[in-house]
């Protein structure tokens, strides 16, 4: 019997769409784009900030090294301001009350940096998750077993009584039923419903 409602952030909770914090700060150029992407987005210093092991000024600092200066302020917004302001997904604030309130434990596991307690407030669902456990703060990331079972221990939660949503498929594991979420809130209700959740 599902007990316990886990949940991505990034692409679930909220969207996480690179393109568009780029469009924010108003950069056109097809090179600049495709350069900020690459060396923000998809860096090792990314992966840093999510495994705990750097700083998000620190991420700053080493991806300007390699960067022209014109783009200096803008690494800094991508890194330091990405979640400003959060869009959460339509329906998902919606069906998080309604599971908390059929009696549902709700968690967060998200690969996320230092910075998340800055921000996590400010997601709308956020006031009805029992506990949160993110990446940076236990030196582990989505999808390495550890992490899924740091979150059971932590939380004391059985892994057959999860259910899992994530957006990325190898991440939807660690011995819990689950699914790939598509920022589709009523793909999800059905799958819900499938795994015998009481939602409508």
């Amino acid at each position: 019997m599902i007990r316990n409602i886990i949940f991505d952030m990034g692409g679930v909770l909220i969207h996480f769409v690179p393109d568009r914090f780029i469009d924010r700060l108003g950069i056109t150029d097809e090179a600049d784009r495709r350069l900020l992407l690459r060396q923000v987005f998809r860096s090792l210093e990314w992966s840093g900030m999510d495994w705990g092991i750097m700083t998000d000024e620190e991420a700053v600092e080493s991806i300007c090294s390699r960067m022209p200066e014109r783009l200096h302020q803008a690494v800094r917004s991508l890194v330091m301001e990405w979640d400003r302001p959060v869009e959460p997904v339509e329906g998902m604030e919606k069906l998080i009350e309604e599971l908390k309130a059929n009696g549902y434990r709700i968690y967060l596991l998200s690969n996320a940096s230092c910075r998340h307690p800055d921000y996590w407030p400010g997601i709308p669902a956020s006031r009805f998750f029992d506990g949160v456990l993110v990446s940076y703060s236990v030196k582990a990331v989505k999808p390495q077993p550890e992490i899924y079972g740091m979150l059971c221990e932590k939380f004391g939660l059985k892994a057959e009584e999860c259910f899992f949503v994530d957006d990325l498929p190898l991440n939807v594991v660690g011995g819990m039923s689950g699914m790939v979420f598509h920022e589709d809130v009523e793909e999800l209700r059905e799958e819900l419903r499938r795994a015998g959740v009481n939602v409508r």
